[in-house]
This record gives structure tokens, sequence and C-alpha cells, in this order.
């Protein structure tokens, strides 16, 4: 039987980018929107992986948008039963949410194609595989979390120290966007246009950076999303 692998997506542009074609080589992809679909499935099904991916609201949003709260409870009994579960940007922080930890504005906004610097942990993790394309990923957040008890750092920036962490070998929260692919990038910046305009970043420079970024980026990404599923305990 083929592995399920539940991905919940909360804007269509958000997708699994460059993760996409190798998680299907691993198992079927189904998609799940938030706030539309029903996300009961996520836990009467037991599918042997979890992606959550990013979104532009918030953790502590719950009495705005009720689905956080199903979420929360999806991702409590999976990590509990330490069950693969992979979470970037919002849902690096549902994770993070879920194990206990605070999640809060940062009072910084960090959009763009910027580098990560990797801890001890973070160097023998799947993360090693951004070295060739100098640690560069796409950031694109202005809240953080405080580190899950348990959790091991892995990733961090100047301005947000918590980028990354692991919980034994299943789980992994990544608050940027290694999976964002170059090429749809377009799509980013028409979705989330408001939040540029607000944070005075010009659309322009996104592009700009976006073209100089180095070509050996889509091929580490693809390697760090492998190495991950390699080594989980499925």
């Amino acid at each position: 039987m083929a592995r399920r692998i539940y991905v919940i997506r909360h804007v269509a542009f958000e997708d699994l980018g460059l993760w996409d074609a190798p998680l299907r080589q691993h198992g079927s992809v189904r998609y799940l929107q938030a706030g539309v679909d029903a996300l009961d499935c996520c836990i009467e099904d037991d599918p042997e992986l979890l992606v959550v991916l990013g979104g532009p609201i918030g953790v502590y949003e719950s009495d705005q948008y009720p689905f956080i709260t199903d979420q929360l409870k999806i991702l409590k009994q999976r990590i509990a039963a330490q069950k693969p579960t992979l979470g970037i940007c919002l849902g690096a922080q549902l994770i993070a949410a879920a194990t206990g930890a605070r999640v809060y504005p940062s009072g910084v906004k960090e959009i763009g194609w910027a580098p990560i610097e990797l801890t001890s942990a973070g160097r023998d993790s799947c993360l090693q595989h951004l070295r060739s394309s100098a640690l560069t990923v796409l950031h694109w957040h202005g809240d953080t979390f405080d580190l899950p008890a348990g959790a091991e750092l892995l990733a961090s920036t100047a301005l947000v120290k918590h980028q990354a962490f692991s919980i034994d070998n299943n789980v992994l929260a990544l608050q940027f966007h290694a999976e964002a692919d170059p090429k749809t990038t377009e799509a980013w910046l028409i979705g989330h246009t408001c939040e540029l305009g607000h944070a005075g970043i010009n659309p322009s420079d996104l592009r700009a950076s976006t073209r100089a970024l180095p070509k050996s980026l889509q091929i580490d990404s693809k390697a760090v999303i492998e190495a991950w599923l390699q080594q989980l305990t499925w």
C-alpha cells in the first residue's frame, strides 16, 4: 500500500514547491485546504506523513480562524505518537504551539532570500545540504516562537534566533521556506502584495534577488527533503 502524505495548505500559492516531486516519489500526496476542507481525516486516516504549510495568519488568531484549533489538536496527537510531521513557516509555528511553546510577533519582518546559520545540530541534519547554495532560503514571516522543550535547534539568523528545530527523528519545523521554487515566486509577490507594501518592500528588489540565486539552490532544496525522508521512522 502506498504511503499517504496529507498536506494542509492555507493559501494556494504556498504549496510544496520544489518538494512536490520528491514527496510524490515516496507516496500519494493529498492537499487539504484549511478553512474549507474538513481536517478530521488527518486523525481518522492516520496518514504516514503530515505536512503543514505556510500562510499569512497567526497561531494566536484562533478566535478569528477556528481551524487553527483543529490543526493544533491534530499536531498534538501526531507529535505525542512520534508520527512523521513537517511544518513550514506557519506550520512550524503550529508545531511549536502544539508542544506548548509560545508563538508571538517577532517585532521584525524577515522577507526575502537570505542565508541561515546552522547550529552544530543543524550541520548534522538534512539542512547541511543547503551549503553549496550558501544556505540561502526564502524568508517570509513576522512571527517567531520559543524553542519547544526537548527540541533541538537547527538554524538561526541574526534577526530571528529560532529558525528551525527537530523533535526526535520524525518532526521537523522550518520557519523559512526551503521548499520555495524560484520559478513561482511571482505568485508570492502578487498574493502578499499588501504585506509587502506595509513592510516597505519593493517587489522589484525581490525579483532581482530571485534572479541572482545560485543555480545549485533547487538541487540543494530537493536534497534536504530527500535526506529527511530517508531518516524517517515510517
